[in-house]
């Protein structure tokens, strides 16, 4: 077994929130670390994701673990909801991961894996978050496809799905009065998740030898039971 000291990781979207939490685990961990995020990687941009994973190679000479944590996420109805915003969502959360995906497995070192950030919402439908919802829904299974198209290769592809993690993507719904309790209210833990514990959770993936096609939920039990009415907390914040 490759020693941790000689393994190399790129955590795309590492910059914050869950993604910061994952890079400075896997530096702890005493894995070489590579933070990719905005400007110098746009996930939609599929040349920015080649060249920076080719420059990893280069420098490192060797690519053992991409984790995919960009996300960026909206509020609105269906109806109202404009294409624009339906795409800026999906593009990241869906078609960037897919272009992860892609590169990362024409790269990776044999063995290695691909672990990326799904939701609850990939299960648990939530009123105002069609584009948010579709794409980690879409994510879920195409970890599923990557995951038998390389497992010949012996690469391992998995996934992540935290319920409620307070992070800079999810603080302005935070914000919003009573958002936060309906979350609580509906995990039977009562709490929520810390990115700490989702950073644990990568650590398991990247190691789990016999672990492929895994979308792991992490929500306190959330999945159990019903996803917050957001569009009833927005209503009576601001009418």
């Amino acid at each position: 077994m490759v020693e941790a000291a000689d393994r190399v990781a790129v955590v795309v979207g590492g910059a914050s929130g869950i993604g910061a939490a994952i890079a400075a685990r896997f530096t702890a961990e005493g894995w070489t670390t590579v933070v990719a995020d905005l400007p110098a990687t746009d996930v939609t941009d599929e040349a920015s994701v080649a060249a920076m994973l080719d420059g990893v190679l280069a420098e490192h000479g060797r690519l053992d673990l991409v984790v995919n944590s960009a996300g960026v996420s909206t509020l609105g109805n269906v109806v109202d909801l404009a294409a624009e915003e339906w795409r800026r969502v999906v593009d990241v959360c869906l078609t960037g991961a897919f272009l992860v995906m892609k590169h990362a497995g024409q790269r990776l070192t044999a063995g290695g894996s691909i672990i990326s950030l799904s939701s609850l919402n990939a299960r648990q439908p939530g009123a105002g978050l069609a584009p948010y919802c579709a794409a980690k829904a879409g994510l879920s299974m195409l970890t599923e496809v990557a995951a038998l198209e390389l497992a010949p290769r012996g690469i391992r592809v998995n996934a992540i799905a935290p319920g409620l993690v307070v992070t800079p993507l999810t603080q302005p719904a935070m914000d919003i009065p009573g958002i936060e309790d309906d979350y609580l209210a509906n995990t039977p833990l009562g709490r929520a998740g810390t990115p700490e514990e989702i950073a644990e959770a990568a650590v398991y993936l990247a190691d789990a030898a016999w672990v492929t096609g895994e979308v792991l939920d992490i929500n306190g039990g959330a999945h159990l039971m019903r996803y917050p009415d957001l569009n009833k907390h927005v209503l009576a914040a601001f009418g």
